[in-house]
């Protein structure tokens, strides 16, 4: 490892351990005994090979650099390996049991967290679960449960029952989509549901670990109560984690101003407290010495060893959320790196971080956080040597608005490709909005916040609480103002799977092989990466959406037209209609999709003309088996939300049945006839 450092390669490995969590991803699976007696094999393969090289080099077999490339390439293929098994090993550790059919009845259990859906809806995550008739080896982990009334909530680490409705985590509303059934694995997140009742307690609030939680929960009510409104909200979610208090209509309103990122503890939050600490306490500490104390201390150490654990005290007061981890990450390794005499700002730091991550939660390097958070941080890095070389030219009164505009643009640059892959949005304005709310929330959000806390247990809180309240109103006011600007979101459609990892691997090989002496391989290395950098925005660009999408149990089918897609029904079905909508780039409510010509007949029976002489019916609710046996015949396609008994179909027959089979389908309409793609399958829950 040390020689790795010194020959400046430590920044491969979390490349290398990433390409093998990449590739464990394109089939995520449990692997059984025989895949990890082939993963042992290869990784002691090419433990051996390098030594084989050496001994062959020095009995002058082979050249010198031919046994360098041999030891580089099983290196790198040795981490890519262990990278395909950290990502096993994990899915292995959480694997859990999910729900596997629909579920009404009585829930029991403990607790866990309370947030907000995308609905405004309050949320309960619940573990050791008990469900009516159903074995504890068949019950999930946890449960998440949507409130649909407006009743008191309990204490986090309460145990409670209830009745409501559970159904396993929903598929991709179409193949590519976001999977959620994914995401919830590694949650161990078995079920998803509602309940109309109330929530009832069952047995007082566990203590010990539990009363920390619920001392959090209380500073964030104490915070929002104190400020009022989405200002004491949002003051609440940047102090505490909390995001339970923030309605839809201010998460809308940020994120079309790409400022969305500012209420989700990210590095940011974690880098502006702990600049602020650290700043503040050698300031302090400068005094101190000034007084004859402590003459001939490493100030700076001290400094950053009460930033670090200052920012520890922020990752337990935030909830320690997946984000929040790997930001407390990425500065305990920069504040390390300062007392240990070493850089803190470089790329073997920010490697570093990266590396840890990986190994704890490879599943992250799949979300758009954690990729978006390392771009903005690389692209920081690398325009932090060339500003440093003519910040001097800059008047030092215009130091800090030179170098506030200079890193909104370069994170902005570095991030917007990914948001828009990940969210099909671009915020075309974000950058004004950055520059207008940043900056108050360095020098009077955090700052106020960190002073809030210290004087909280005096009871002396109240004057950096109203100061943070002027901040955070400040940054929604500049929130609503962008948003509300005419083009301020551009819609964009969802890009092929190849896009992100091409511009993510193009853009590391790139700046890797670019930092070294631009010659042979690294020659080559750069123009590799920088090709498929590019490349990844035309075959965006060329991409076509599907010609028909069937949503993944049938009640909802949109045929594209040049109108845009036209689905079959005004009302049901909405999450995944909007979700296609949003992939499509196109912003038309559910409505204003139905009534776009294409579509035709009574509400539970639809019928559209499609190209090549096919034609598609669309049969819903009560009866529609009966309806869809008499509907099929040849050049059909037959969609319906109930199980369909022909045994042999004249139709293209996609039913109940088969799609519980297939998941969401995606329809391309040729000559030769439908070509259709489902939605992979994903069989990592054990049975």
């Amino acid at each position: 490892m040390a020689a790795a450092i010194r020959a400046g390669l430590f920044p491969w490995v979390p490349v290398c351990l990433s390409v093998g969590i990449a590739l464990w991803f394109t089939a995520p699976h449990l692997p059984d005994a025989r895949e990890w007696t082939m993963l042992a094999a290869l990784c002691a393969a090419m433990l051996a090979v390098p030594r084989i090289a050496m001994r062959r080099a020095e009995a002058g077999r082979i050249g010198w650099r031919l046994a360098d490339i041999l030891w580089l390439a099983a290196a790198a293929i040795l981490l890519a390996g262990i990278g395909w098994g950290l990502a096993g090993f994990r899915a292995t550790q959480v694997a859990a049991p999910a729900l596997e059919w629909r579920y009404y009845g009585p829930i029991e259990g403990r607790v866990v967290a309370i947030d907000r859906s995308g609905r405004d809806r309050m949320r309960l995550t619940l573990d050791r679960v008990r469900l009516r008739d159903l074995a504890p080896q068949r019950t999930p982990d946890r449960l998440r449960l949507s409130l649909m009334g407006d009743h008191p909530l309990p204490d986090l680490g309460q145990r409670v029952m209830t009745t409501g409705h559970l159904g396993p985590p929903p598929g991709p509303a179409s193949p590519g989509s976001f999977d959620f059934r994914l995401h919830a694995f590694f949650e161990r997140l078995g079920a998803v549901g509602y309940v109309r009742g109330p929530v009832l307690a069952t047995d007082a609030p566990e203590g010990g670990l539990w009363w920390a939680h619920r001392a959090r929960m209380a500073v964030s009510r104490a915070i929002r109560d104190r400020i009022g409104g989405q200002e004491g909200a949002v003051a609440a979610a940047l102090m505490t984690g909390d995001r339970s208090g923030i309605s839809n209509a201010t998460n809308e309103v940020m994120r079309a101003s790409n400022l969305y990122h500012i209420i989700s503890i990210s590095g940011l939050h974690m880098g502006m407290l702990a600049s602020f600490v650290y700043g503040a306490a050698r300031l302090v500490l400068v005094a101190v010495q000034a007084t004859g104390h402590g003459l001939g201390r490493p100030l700076h150490k001290i400094a950053a060893g009460i930033a670090l654990a200052a920012a520890a005290g922020y990752l337990w007061l935030s909830g320690g959320g997946v984000a929040t981890e790997r930001a407390f990450v990425m500065v305990a390794v920069m504040l390390t790196a300062i007392i240990a005499d070493q850089r803190a700002i470089s790329l073997r730091t920010v490697a570093l971080a990266a590396t840890i991550i990986l190994i704890a939660t490879p599943e992250a390097l799949t979300g758009a956080g954690f990729q978006m958070s390392f771009a903005a941080t690389i692209a920081l890095i690398l325009t932090f040597g060339p500003w440093q070389r003519m910040a001097h030219r800059v008047p030092g009164w215009a130091r800090p608005v030179a170098m506030l505009v200079l890193s909104s643009v370069v994170a902005g640059l570095a991030t917007s490709p990914i948001a828009a892959a990940h969210f099909n949005r671009m915020a075309q304005y974000g950058l004004l909005a950055n520059l207008a709310a940043v900056p108050v929330m360095g020098s009077l959000v955090m700052p106020a916040g960190v002073i809030g806390a210290v004087l909280a247990p005096l009871g002396l809180e109240a004057p950096a609480l109203w100061v943070m309240g002027i901040g955070t109103a400040w940054i929604l006011r500049v929130a609503e103002f962008v948003a509300g600007l005419d083009g301020a979101v551009t819609m964009l459609r969802l890009p092929p799977g190849s896009v992100v990892p091409l511009m993510g691997y193009g853009a590391v090989l790139a700046i890797l092989c670019w930092r070294q002496r631009l010659r042979g391989w690294h020659l080559a290395g750069c123009a590799a990466g920088m090709g498929a950098l590019i490349s990844a925005f035309p075959i965006w660009a060329a991409s076509a959406r599907p010609d028909l999408l069937i949503a993944p149990e049938g009640e909802a089918a949109g045929l594209m037209t040049p109108a845009g897609r036209a689905v079959s029904k005004p009302s049901g079905g909405g999450f995944v209609i909007g979700t296609w909508l949003q992939e499509d780039a196109d912003d038309a409510t559910q409505e204003t999709a139905a009534a776009r010509p294409g579509w035709s007949g009574e509400r539970n029976a639809r019928m559209a003309e499609l190209p090549h002489g096919w034609r598609i019916w669309h049969m819903t609710g009560k009866g529609a088996a009966d309806r869809a046996r008499a509907a099929c015949g040849p050049d059909t396609i037959v969609v319906a939300d109930e199980a369909v008994d022909l045994a042999d179909p004249a139709c293209l027959l996609l039913d109940l049945r088969h799609l519980r089979g297939t998941g969401a389908v995606a329809i391309t309409l040729t000559e030769q006839g439908p070509g259709t793609t489902p939605t992979p399958a994903l069989s990592l829950w054990p049975r």
